[in-house]
């Protein structure tokens, strides 16, 4: 729910003539050929008496992952995830979300070959932190988000990095199939359907994983966790429909200002009363503890809301994976509401 990345924009340098962007790609460019040069082999790694012993554990299993992805999910097998970097840091790269004020529809940027993203993202928190400032000063919501992963759409070799290996082994073979799946279908111009999609072969690999190693238990600790999961997305969207609500309504600015200071705190005093049910879970402590605004809650819609109707169509397929990346492709080739529409029937029908 709450893990973001970043979606590779260099090769929209070479074609860039305006000088502010311009200056973005060329920071873009430094970043990404940093984070690859540290890249190193994990057979090497895995060969050197100097590994590690958890850091090993943790390379040899995502290799078996990475093996299991392209033989048994179907996902393309080359080289990415074959390597790995440490970059020395919490977060791949830094993104800006950022909305109006009485808004919940996301400010676009637009990008050659990767179509219009709803972030910008940086190699740097400290810029990062000065771009958002910016927006702000020009009245936007504003928040900058850690990413943990970080994707080249297959132009590049990925590498496995420090920041994605979760203490979860479901989790870290997610990020695997999610980013990997990109590589199979990835449509400009809309971050629903890649999302989504790329979700939905997540989740479906993640169960196939755990159950080929006969790991009941962990798998059910993971559906629990998609379960709280599910039922904080759902506390969030929420929030979304009442702010989205009340941004139509006819209200002064200024009672639309204290509505919305109030919608965030019923949100805060839902989640404690969600939490009663979890059993001491606290993983959404600390990310549920910041002061809310619009932006925070931009990319949940983008994540989740077509995944059931994914998950449906991989049904229509009796669970076929590559009949459903084929026929994702198919749909992709529609404009955005055809593919949508679509979507929407498949769901409604009961297989």
């Amino acid at each position: 729910m709450l893990r973001l990345k970043f979606i590779f924009l260099i090769f929209s340098a070479f074609t860039v003539s305006a000088c502010s962007s311009f200056g973005y790609y060329m920071d873009l460019m430094a970043g990404h050929s940093e984070l690859m040069e540290q890249r190193k082999p994990i057979k090497e790694l895995l060969a050197e008496k100097e590994t590690r012993p958890k850091l090993r554990q943790l390379l040899k299993t995502s290799q078996e992952i990475r093996d299991f992805a392209s033989i048994e999910l179907g996902l393309p097998e080359n080289d990415s995830y074959r390597m790995y970097a440490d970059l020395k840091r919490r977060y791949a790269v830094w993104n800006v979300i950022a909305t109006k004020e009485f808004s919940i529809q996301p400010r676009k940027w637009c990008f050659l070959f990767v179509g219009c993203l709803s972030y910008r993202g940086y190699f740097s928190k400290e810029v990062a932190t000065e771009y958002a400032n910016e927006l702000k000063s020009e009245g936007y919501d504003v928040y900058v988000a850690g990413a943990n992963a970080y994707s080249t759409l297959g132009w590049f070799d990925d590498p496995l990095l420090n920041t994605m290996m979760y203490k979860s082994e479901a989790s870290r073979a997610g990020i695997i199939f999610h980013e990997l799946a990109h590589q199979v279908v990835y449509i400009d111009d809309d971050s629903a359907f890649n999302e989504a999609f790329a979700t939905a072969v997540e989740q479906e690999g993640i169960r196939r994983w755990l159950v080929k190693n006969g790991d009941d238990a962990r798998y059910n600790e993971y559906l629990l966790n998609k379960k709280r999961d599910t039922q904080l997305n759902q506390l969030l969207q929420d929030t979304r429909d009442r702010l989205k609500k009340l941004y139509q309504s006819v209200a002064r600015d200024e009672i639309k200002r204290q509505t919305k200071k109030q919608i965030f705190i019923l949100m805060k005093k839902k989640y404690i009363q969600l939490k009663k049910s979890w059993g001491g879970y606290k993983a959404f402590d600390k990310w549920m503890s910041q002061d809310f605004n619009n932006s925070h809650l931009l990319l949940i819609a983008t994540y989740h809301d077509l995944v059931p109707m994914f998950k449906a169509m991989l049904r229509k397929e009796n669970y076929n994976l590559k009949k459903f990346y084929v026929a994702v492709e198919k749909l992709g080739a529609k404009n955005k509401e055809e593919r949508k529409s679509e979507l929407k029937q498949i769901a409604k029908v009961k297989l």
